[in-house]
């Protein structure tokens, strides 16, 4: 059985490959498109390609019966029309635990439901893995910490429960190896529920130096955030804090149960990332 690993140099997907490697899954195949600058591991298949470039994908998914996919909505019926002539029979699918939301709102706005919704439709055989926010999207805040040693974030009372990249491709791993989570829709995070405010102290306590928290409010965080990623996109992050300070988030026990080991937590997280921050 030949597992294909798309986006095989992504956060997730590299990590996934060395997974795999590190409990010797056999007939791994990774697609990237820089198979030099890549320096996968020993015994791993390296296909030069990329979900983007469709002309790449029939060679890549050549005797394959399993898939790893990303979250790249904008390629994923180009995937599906080379996928299934291919005889691809699973996918496992890197979602977000936004899809079960977005179904119920406009289809022009589906970003994770997009990509469940044509891989189910199209026959094959499922797992979607939901995790909500990274640890490493406070990697954002290194720039005020080393500069100013603040962060500034909106809705202080707002808890999530971020989720370490690793955690996500274990249970990835476990979920291409064990066929008893097919049809399954998993939805994953951290260990613990935190506070913006709860996260810079634990930056702090990491770097060893004090780090102060501010509070924005909503209308400088989106003066900060529209011009990067669009008035759109900012006000629906800024709605997430809104509703995660109204509906505090609660862990999920996923990760624990799966993969047999406690979920990272933020404060070992941090801690392995102090560098970034200092």
């Amino acid at each position: 059985m030949t597992i294909l690993v798309t986006g095989a140099t992504a956060s997730v997907g590299r990590l996934l490959v060395d997974e795999l490697v590190s409990h010797q899954v056999q007939g791994i195949r990774a697609l990237t498109n820089n198979p030099i600058k890549a320096a996968l591991p020993d015994g791993v298949e390296v296909v030069r390609g990329y979900l983007g470039k469709p002309e790449t994908l029939p060679a890549a998914l050549e005797n394959v019966d399993t898939v790893y996919l990303p979250p790249l909505p904008a390629y994923v019926d180009e995937f599906v029309a080379a996928a299934r002539p291919a005889g691809v029979r699973r996918v496992v699918v890197l979602s977000g635990e936004p899809a079960e939301y977005e179904k119920q709102g406009d289809p022009a706005e589906w970003h994770y439901y997009k990509i469940e919704r044509a891989i189910e439709e199209a026959g094959f055989e499922w797992t979607f893995l939901r995790p909500g926010q990274f640890m490493n999207n406070t990697l954002d805040w290194a720039t005020s910490i080393k500069a100013e040693n603040v962060v500034r974030a909106p809705y202080p009372a707002a808890v999530q429960t971020p989720i370490d990249l690793s955690d996500i491709a274990a249970v990835a791993r476990v979920v291409i190896a064990d066929e008893s989570y097919t049809g399954q829709k998993l939805t994953m995070s951290g260990p613990e529920g935190l506070t913006a405010p709860q996260q810079v102290a634990y930056i702090s306590e990491a770097i060893g130096r004090e780090v102060k928290f501010e509070e924005q409010t909503p209308e400088q965080y989106l003066a900060l955030w529209t011009p990067i990623v669009g008035e759109e996109t900012a006000q629906w992050l800024l709605d997430g804090f809104r509703m995660m300070a109204e509906y505090p988030m609660t862990p999920e026990p996923t990760v624990s149960a799966l993969i047999g080991r406690p979920a990272v937590t933020y404060r070992e997280w941090a801690i392995a990332n102090a560098d970034a921050f200092r």
